[in-house]
């Protein structure tokens, strides 16, 4: 992979010996005592009161905690994906803190916690017996009945394909539900700076933003929300919207990004409405199975068909406690057309006038996009890892889409991606020899980078 910016000190790939070698590096630090605690707080958010849950995790001891060069102590703030909420980050958060000293702030996105247990785990399947579906609780004792939804099944070819039939939940206008998928976008960006406000004071810390997956296109735009958030740390991570929607609009076409011409007749972008929440199933963890294990195993792996499906069916067992529902696409996907209709809906609600209306709506649509023009901070260094066998970060997207892009920023941020040769898109799942999966990998690699002074101006 190539370089965008000027840090050369990180090999671009990394065979499996050497993932090994930096996992083993890590295993052999001294153990530090952890404190982990539950941070529960409420903000009020366009006319709605939303409950947000953050965990920290750090040393007991403080005296062995890192710092970045400048003195400040080093903080990571992390975001599940798409499918779970903060213990999803837990194997990750552990080795940051417990390995390298760092204090750890994982995020559960909006409506993803499950209040009514202090355990968070979600009961049940996504999908009853009786057809009724999960739905989010963004304020504890507030409960979506399937009175304010309608079940869809979506079943088209082009969606087919990569996720099977898709289940969503379309709210209906006007209720509960409907103006919650409107809104969460502001409440979700409004959690995170009020979470890093409440644990990391700007002149103690020094903080590096991480999203898995969908959670990528949210910490993307945190180092220009929060002026102590110096970087991202990313590992299969997704780029922010517009870029994303460019990289799955993609199809081969090589070069400079300013003349890239979509050659496929057969890509359709997404199109999701602001107001259908997604339903994950057993056939999201399928969707992964299948290109990891054609990669780890080449076509062979359709032999064994039967018990690759034993292994999802078995994973989703375990997974499906997590949240498993999903409204993030017109964010990671930057959909302009969902996102204006959701400020409009707020608009409706709020009864703003068309100089309020026009505010929120550009506010919507800066969510998919980098803040740019006077007065705007720049795009912070960005480090991106990712995993041999990963189903969506390929060398050839980061290099044809992503990289060319981030270069194109006025002025282009200090970037770095490097390739593990080991490990896939659950980069946290147990492996052979690496039974944190690639956790302690990237916590070498972040760790270097940031001792080598990679987020320091």
């Amino acid at each position: 992979m190539q370089t965008s910016g000027q840090y050369e000190a990180i090999k671009d790939f990394y065979p499996r010996e050497e993932v090994l070698d930096m996992d083993r590096r890590v295993a052999d630090m001294p153990d530090l005592a952890l404190v982990e605690h539950e941070d529960l707080f409420q903000i009020e958010c366009l006319g709605m009161a939303w409950d947000i849950g953050v965990f920290i995790t750090e040393p007991k001891d403080q005296s062995r905690v890192m710092r970045s060069p400048d003195g400040r102590k080093t903080g990571f703030f992390l975001l599940h994906g798409g499918d779970g909420d903060f213990k999803s980050l837990s194997v990750l958060a552990r080795q940051l803190a417990g390995k390298l000293g760092a204090k750890v702030l994982s995020m559960t996105f909006p409506g993803r916690l499950y209040l009514p247990d202090p355990s968070r785990d979600w009961p049940g399947d996504t999908i009853s017996a009786d057809g009724t579906i999960r739905t989010p609780i963004w304020l504890d004792g507030e409960f979506i009945g399937p009175d304010q939804y309608d079940i869809i099944r979506d079943d088209s070819t082009m969606n087919r394909l990569r996720y099977g039939t898709r289940t969503l939940a379309r709210a209906k206008p006007d209720t509960i539900f409907w103006h919650r998928m409107a809104a969460w976008p502001c409440a979700f960006e409004m959690a995170m700076v009020t979470a890093c406000a409440r644990h990391f004071p700007v002149a103690e810390f020094a903080v590096h933003a991480h999203g898995h997956s969908t959670g990528g296109a949210f910490s993307a735009k945190l180092p220009q929300l929060v002026e102590n958030v110096v970087g991202q740390t990313e590992l299969e991570t997704a780029p922010i919207g517009y870029i994303n929607e460019v990289k799955h609009d993609w199809s081969g076409a090589l070069g400079k990004i300013g003349t890239y011409e979509r050659v496929s007749t057969q890509t359709v972008r997404r199109n999701d409405a602001f107001n259908e929440l997604y339903i994950r199933t057993w056939r999201d963890l399928a969707r992964y199975a299948g290109p990891e294990a054609l990669g780890q195993e080449g076509p062979t792996a359709l032999m064994r068909l039967p018990w690759v499906m034993e292994e999802v069916l078995g994973a989703w067992e375990e997974d499906r406690i997590r949240p498993n529902f999903k409204a993030e696409y017109p964010i990671t996907h930057n959909i302009v057309a969902s996102l204006e209709a959701a400020a409009h809906a707020i608009a409706d609600r709020l009864k703003l006038d068309q100089a309020g209306r026009h505010v929120l709506v550009t506010k919507y649509l800066g969510f998919g996009t980098y803040d740019s023009g006077p007065g705007t901070r720049p795009v912070q260094p960005i480090f991106y890892i990712n995993s041999a066998n990963s189903r969506d970060n390929s060398p050839e997207a980061f290099n044809g889409v992503i990289l060319p892009m981030l270069a194109d920023l006025e002025p282009a941020p200090r970037v770095k991606c490097t390739q593990l040769g080991a490990g896939t898109h659950i980069y946290y799942k147990p492996m052979p020899d690496l039974p944190f999966g690639l956790t302690r990998a990237a916590a070498f690699l972040w760790q270097k980078a940031i001792l080598d002074g990679f987020f320091m101006d």
